[in-house]
């Protein structure tokens, strides 16, 4: 065996000697669409009062129409995060302290923490086996009396099951608050993502398809619920009463608006935002066509009527069949430089907050005080799938973090391929 056939991990020659190439699609227009700003003198066109200003200033709004036309929405409206958004959003609905939300525990804590700032209760479902996203069966097992409203998590860049969860939501009287974060213009029966629920949203930090250092974007077609959000993203309680506006509920608001900075930046990734998907599902196709004969590697899967943007490429591996553990395999990636391998993703019931149930002061407030009206159950095990696939067998590669030329994939290719040709070295075999 030569050099560059024994794996780097035991003491052999990398295939990538290079790194992958970082994604990044600013350029000049970016640059010239700031400079504009800053030579204005105006970068907030936002007053927390009564007025046209209240809706901020010409980049903002301009962000928001485009935003708009493109989905085939009435209402976006923009924030300064979508952790903001998810908060704006469960406010807009009318959460009442107490109400569970169900949402899935395979995500980023953020979706979680948004219904706690209401002193909502999360209850968290397991994972569609094959797309990750919530699943429908699971939402119907966690519905109670107090079940308010259902976020669904568009994970790794498709979106969950719209059809079924829409269907429970109309049963039992439930809202959907879709986080679409990771999945901006993948489609459910051909309608974006993000637009199938009440409200909706994406996020446009550092390392989504488009980015404007921060930043998010709520949707919703729902004229009053728009409103509501604009209001809590913009000091409501000083502004609600000049409104005449009668439901105070949630009117409590925040300073979560975005700058014409990041607005002007926004317009000029948002022109490019297909573009970046059609590159992203190319380099999808390339990896899955010189991956799809390894043994015991379960590539992406798409669910009934999706399409997917690729914010991450989910597989799994089948360590029964493999006899290797997961440590070992990606130890073995990242020693022939294979960067933005990833082993499980989050399973944020098990988080020490869920697990001994305090969150507000030290009492245990909201769990341990009259709003919440059951014990809800956080314990290992609710969540069997996620849990497993977080534990044993997912990898993710994190090809939001790169450009991905076709030379790329190959590079990435050759790198699995390689570790799979030595399984038997790293089983001791040989």
């Amino acid at each position: 065996m030569t050099s560059a056939q024994r794996l780097a991990l035991l003491g052999g020659e990398p295939v990538l000697e290079r790194q992958l190439t970082r994604f990044n699609t600013y350029d000049n227009s970016e640059v010239e669409a700031a400079k504009e700003v800053v030579e204005s003198g105006l970068l907030s066109g936002f007053m927390g009062s009564n007025g046209p200003a209240f809706y901020g200033g010409p980049r903002v709004k301009e962000f928001e129409k485009e935003w708009a036309k493109i989905f085939g929405v009435k209402n976006a409206i923009t924030i300064n995060s979508w952790s903001s958004g998810l908060t704006a959003a469960l406010g807009a609905v009318g959460l009442e302290p107490g109400d569970e939300v169900i949402t899935s525990t395979w995500t980023m804590c953020a979706t979680a923490t948004a219904i706690l700032q209401w002193n909502g209760i999360p209850v968290f479902a397991d994972i569609d086996p094959d797309t990750y996203c919530i699943c429908p069966d699971s939402i119907r097992a966690n519905i109670t009396e107090h079940t308010r409203a259902i976020v669904t998590v568009d994970i790794f860049g498709q979106s969950s099951n719209m059809t079924e969860i829409s269907k429970i939501a109309a049963e039992h009287n439930l809202k959907v608050i879709c986080d679409t974060a990771q999945a901006p213009m993948s489609t459910h029966n051909g309608i974006y993502s993000g637009t199938l629920g009440d409200i909706g949203g994406y996020s446009l930090n550092y390392h989504k398809h488009i980015h404007t250092g921060e930043g998010g974007v709520i949707v919703t077609n729902d004229d009053d619920l728009a409103e509501r959000v604009r209001l809590i993203r913009n000091h409501a309680e000083a502004v609600v009463g000049g409104m005449k506006r009668d439901d105070l509920r949630n009117m409590i608001g925040a300073n979560y608006r975005l700058g014409e900075i990041e607005s002007a930046i926004g317009l000029v990734q948002l022109r490019k935002l297909k573009g970046i998907i059609m590159q992203r599902q190319h380099a999808a196709r390339i990896l899955h066509d010189g991956l799809r004969d390894l043994e015991g590697l379960e590539l992406p899967k798409l669910g009934i009527g999706n399409t997917s943007v690729y914010y991450m490429f989910p597989i799994r591996i089948d360590v029964s069949e493999l006899r290797v553990k997961r440590k070992t395999i990606c130890d073995a990636l990242r020693a022939e430089g294979l960067g933005g391998i990833q082993e499980g993703y989050a399973n944020i019931h098990l988080l020490p907050m869920y697990q001994q149930k305090i969150g507000y002061g030290s009492a245990g407030f909201p769990w341990k005080s009259d709003i919440c009206k059951r014990e809800v159950d956080y314990r290992k095990g609710i969540c069997p799938t996620a849990e497993r696939y977080h534990e044993e067998t997912y990898i993710g590669f994190a090809c939001c973090l790169y450009r991905l030329s076709d030379s790329d994939c190959q590079a990435v290719i050759d790198v699995f391929r390689k570790v799979w040709r030595s399984m038997p070295s790293l089983r001791g075999e040989i």
